[in-house]
């Protein structure tokens, strides 16, 4: 065993390092996804996280930096029960330790992940650091106890871009997306249907309108939507933008900043929705379809009454709220991921139907 993770409860589980071989620490959280290592990752909305998976086996098909969903990995550190030391797949390019490694990020392997899951689940998500093993663990855990929880920084203004960046697209018209953390997918989806321009979070409302956009995506990201960092800049700007008539889909985060834009309230998860098999009812056709989480916040729905949008659609895990859709703007967003990958792609058709919007306004 060469190191450990501790848990601010004081639990202590022992494993072997792989990756960078150094102390992390963060909130962890476990994803129920049997692939999709590479995406999860690098996915911006896991900022200041140590993410654990549920299935035993990870890495058996290696990396492909193709699948990214940022420029880097983003959680702090990587727990599992088994890394595959020697991965089979045409398109891998390295072993799963190596990208860890080259991103100065650690992995702990041989961890008693089903314990795990399962205390977090019981008693909801925690902070946590991988130590190594010649750590002093009682101190680690006071450590671990003292520290601010990440949720206290303005996670999105470590992920979003710092600047404007465009990307040309196949039809002649413009979405914006407010980048709060998004994800490489989004913007494909995206560029399938227009010119991208991604803009910091923070963008005055006058400095997107300046863009001439047919429509805007309020993208996924990390932390808290009721950050006070939030809810003075991407939170007011989604409203004027609504109040513009102008075209609007939330992702994610970007769903619960457009319920915070019009009086809702949010809150934290017991221990969130993380991974691909999350089953979501449409509350109009009855419809079940499966999507992709990854997200600690939800919409409160007794916060809606008296709003001006429908609930769309519910978590059959736990009746939370999964869509909204405002009664008379061209508004509406998912807690869900449509542009999710490797899957599922049952939820596709959503862009499809924010693109529909685009010009009506």
């Amino acid at each position: 065993m060469e190191g450990s993770l501790v848990l601010e409860d004081g639990t202590v589980v022992g494993g072997a390092f792989f990756g960078s071989r150094r102390q992390a620490a963060g909130e962890l959280v476990f994803n129920t996804n049997m692939t999709g290592y590479t995406e999860a990752l690098t996915d911006p909305s896991y900022r200041g996280q140590i993410l654990l998976m549920t299935y035993p086996l990870i890495g058996n098909y290696g990396v492909d930096p193709r699948t990214m969903e940022s420029d880097r990995i983003q959680v702090t550190g990587f727990v599992v029960k088994e890394a595959c030391a020697t991965p089979s797949h045409p398109r891998s390019a390295m072993a799963l330790a190596a990208f860890l490694e080259g991103h100065d990020v650690p992995g702990l392997q041989g961890a008693d992940t089903r314990m795990l899951t399962t205390r977090i689940r019981s008693r909801g998500t925690m902070k946590a650091a991988i130590v190594p093993a010649h750590a002093d663990v009682d101190a680690a855990v006071r450590e671990v106890r003292r520290m601010p929880h990440p949720d206290t920084r303005n996670l999105v203004a470590e992920v979003s871009c710092r600047e404007p960046v465009r990307f040309p697209g196949a039809e002649r018209r413009t979405i914006v997306v407010v980048d709060c953390g998004v994800k490489r997918n989004i913007v494909r989806e995206a560029q399938r249907s227009a010119d991208v321009v991604c803009v910091p979070y923070d963008t005055p409302t006058d400095e997107v309108l300046a863009l001439r956009p047919d429509g805007v995506i309020l993208s996924n990201g990390p932390g808290d939507p009721a950050h006070p960092a939030i809810l003075s800049t991407t939170v007011r700007t989604a409203r004027e933008l609504a109040d513009r008539h102008l075209p609007l889909f939330g992702i994610c985060l970007g769903h619960q900043i457009l319920a915070l834009a019009f009086g809702a309230r949010t809150f934290k998860l017991k221990f969130g929705h993380r991974g691909g098999n999350q089953p979501v009812k449409d509350a109009r056709t009855g419809r079940v379809r499966i999507t992709s989480q990854n997200h600690g916040f939800a919409v409160d729905e007794a916060s809606l009454k008296g709003s001006e949008f429908d609930v769309s659609s519910v978590n059959l895990n736990d009746g939370t709220v999964e869509g909204l859709v405002h009664r008379d703007l061209p508004v509406f967003s998912v807690q869900y991921h449509p542009e999710a990958r490797p899957g599922p792609w049952d939820n596709e058709y959503l862009f499809r139907d924010f693109v529909a919007t685009l010009g009506r306004s």
